[in-house]
Formats: structure tokens, C-alpha cells, sequence
């Protein structure tokens, strides 16, 4: 990488467009570069959930997901570009079964919450599901690679397992939705 980070504040993106990986200029609001923003936003709530005490296997796993995430960014960036693989999808695929090995089966919906580290895991979950979104609406109009969606979409299961973990690791229970509950007036 060299040196190519040292200047950060170029001021070539100050008329509202910006870089891709390939050299092309696009506007900052354009559908690629709002997939680009909803995935760096994951990445960094996944930064701050990591910024909490958890099993050192989870942390593992999610510091991992941070690297994909780059992986992913990656390749959105760089129009036609393939870095997210099968593999990727299938880990994820693992580390689902896994963690929902060691959970009660749900009866119920549950709510965010729990512990600090869940209710984190939940929110990191809100902004994958916009990544995802945004990543099926820049598809639309442009290639997008199949397994750049379905890990998002993966992860995003992954995240909300990762909250019921998260709870059970700090001794808590999953927060249910109380559907029958009686109304105040």
C-alpha cells in the first residue's frame, strides 16, 4: 500500500463526486456509492459491538467479518470486480449453525435487547438489512455479484443469532415480545 493513505483530505470529491476503485468518477448519491456508505456503517457498528466483552470465539468470528466486509466493499467498489466467494457464504453458513446449536428454539419474537453487547448486535443486524437493501437497489441498475447479497444476507441472520449468544454468554435471556400483553388505557 505504500504511502497511498498518507494525504487523506484530497478535496477532489468537494463538487459532490467521488473515486471508485477503477479510476471512474461518480456522483457522491448514486446508488453504488450509498451501498458503499451502508456497508462501512455496518462494518463500524460491528466495530463498536467488538468495542464490548464477549466470548473470545464470537470476537473471533466478527473481526473476521470486518475483513469480508472490506473484501465486500471491495468489490462494490470496483465495478465487475469478484473478491466475496462461495466460501465466505458457507462460513457464514457455519458459524450459524453452530452458535444456533447451543439456543433454545424460539416460540416467540424477542426483542432487541438483553445485554449491551445483544442489543449492539441487533443494531449492527438494522444496518446490515439497509446494506443489503441498498446492495439489491444498486443491482438493479447495475451488476452486482450474487454472493455479495447473500453474504449480507447471511450475515444478517448471523447477527441476530449472535445477539441471542450475546445474551446467553451474560447470563441473560432472549427479551420476548409480549403479544398478549394487556393494554394500559
Amino acid at each position: 500500500m505504500g504511502n497511498r493513505l498518507s494525504k487523506i483530505a484530497t478535496r477532489t470529491g468537494d463538487k459532490g463526486e467521488t473515486g471508485l476503485g477503477d479510476g471512474t468518477r461518480v456522483a457522491k448519491d448514486s446508488a453504488r456509492i450509498q451501498a458503499l456508505g451502508d456497508i462501512d456503517e455496518l462494518n463500524s457498528s460491528i466495530g463498536v459491538l467488538l468495542a464490548e466483552k464477549m466470548p473470545a470465539p464470537l470476537r473471533e468470528a466478527l473481526l473476521r467479518v470486518q475483513h469480508d466486509l472490506f473484501d465486500l466493499g471491495g468489490e462494490v467498489c470496483i465495478p465487475g470486480h469478484t473478491m466475496v466467494t462461495e466460501a465466505h457464504v458457507v462460513r457464514l453458513d457455519g458459524l450459524l449453525k453452530t452458535l444456533n446449536r447451543h439456543l433454545a428454539p424460539l416460540k416467540e419474537f424477542i426483542l432487541p435487547g438483553g445485554t449491551r453487547a445483544a442489543a449492539l448486535a441487533h443494531l449492527a443486524r438494522t444496518a446490515c438489512r439497509r446494506a443489503e437493501r441498498s446492495l439489491v437497489a444498486l443491482g438493479r441498475a447495475e451488476s452486482v455479484g450474487e454472493r455479495t447479497r447473500q453474504y449480507l444476507n447471511r450475515l444478517s441472520d448471523l447477527l441476530f443469532v449472535l445477539g441471542r449468544a450475546l445474551n446467553r454468554a451474560g447470563k441473560r435471556g432472549d427479551v420476548l415480545w409480549q403479544h398478549e400483553r394487556k393494554k394500559k388505557g
